[in-house]
């Protein structure tokens, strides 16, 4: 059976959900391209004293394409994360053991192709380089800051934004992620944090260049709300309009969720200036736009340990899943 050739940009919770919700078909080969410029939490340690790429969202993709059932234990203890211990707290374990195996096999990459054979993943997830870099963003009041963790964090209700994205130093592409976008059917960018995890993948050089070249369609799913420091200002069209901008070329399919939201969480954003994102592109001609439910209902358990800020409002995958599948197979909606 020839399967159909789909390549994942991005990183973190929002691929977490693409990926889960598309590895229960068959007939889909999956590559994760994941952004290499994470330095907050635990990747701080990884990167400023071992000098390993850091491996957080990386261990997100792979979990994410983990057989739910065959592979439960091992993902419990993937997910583990440490909440006591000095040294210890914070630490996922997944992290913890992909570091040893970079160790034992000679590189970062040799650990994740490691740790892909442990879950019996046939899929590839892919570092979109492996050069050590810095993520830097340019704003228009002339203000610089260098650092992913710094960039995301950076709430301060100046109304700033974000004019140039760049990489300190300049990076160059993994080749096996050229390969995966110049051999898709279908790039499905997104969702996620839009600066600090998305087009944190797509500035990198080789990248833009591959997306205009390659005959895949691309789908780019939004974000459901605005963050403050990244998207606060932002219209669905916006986002269409800066991925554009870094990857030289239009989706030809956007995904936006259009549906009720829950008040009592929409008031919890409400206090970090974050809203939902204005759907202002319904009849735009330049691309297939598709609406419809696609978030989580369920509760979000807070793991013991997690310091860092957790999506309250998050897509759902397996509704996610149905509609990507549904464009791969040419269904109609």
């Amino acid at each position: 059976m020839e399967k159909i050739k789909v390549a994942v940009i991005g990183g973190g919770s929002g691929s977490h959900a693409v990926l889960n919700g598309i590895k229960i078909y068959p007939d889909i080969s999956i590559s994760a391209i994941v952004a290499m410029t994470d330095d907050g939490g635990s990747n701080e340690t990884v990167r400023d004293e071992f000098g390993l790429l850091p491996l957080s969202d990386i261990r997100k993709s792979i979990i994410g394409l983990a057989d739910d059932d065959k592979d439960d234990i091992l993902r419990e203890l993937f997910m583990y994360r440490f909440y006591k211990g000095q040294g210890f707290s914070g630490h996922t374990l997944g992290n913890i053991i992909m570091m040893a195996l970079s160790d034992i096999t000679g590189s970062e990459v040799s650990a994740i192709n490691a740790t892909l054979k442990l879950f019996d993943i046939e899929n590839r997830v892919i570092p979109v380089t492996t050069d050590k870099v810095k993520l830097g963003a340019q704003y228009d009041n002339g203000k610089k800051i260098i650092g992913e963790h710094l960039i995301g964090e950076n709430e301060s209700n100046d109304k700033s934004k974000i004019t140039k994205l760049f990489l300190h130093p300049k990076a160059k592409a993994n080749k096996d992620a050229v390969n995966a976008i110049l051999e898709a059917d279908y790039i499905i960018i997104g969702p996620g944090d839009l600066y600090t995890t998305t087009l944190a993948n797509v500035i990198v050089d080789g990248i833009p260049q591959a997306l205009s070249k390659t005959k895949a369609q691309i789908i780019l799913i939004t974000n459901i709300m605005t963050k403050m420091g990244e998207t606060h200002w932002m219209k669905m069209s916006d986002f269409v309009k800066e991925v554009t901008k870094y990857a030289k070329r239009k989706p030809d399919i956007v995904i936006c969720h259009d549906g009720i939201l829950p008040k009592d969480i929409l008031k919890r954003y409400e206090k970090e200036y974050a809203y939902p994102i204005q759907n202002d592109i319904a009849d735009d001609k330049d691309y297939l736009v598709l609406t419809g439910d696609i978030i989580a209902r369920d509760p979000i358990q807070k793991v013991k340990g997690d310091k860092l800020k957790r999506s309250l409002i998050r897509h759902d995958s397996y509704k996610l899943g149905y509609i990507l599948y549904g464009i791969f197979k040419k269904f109609e909606f």
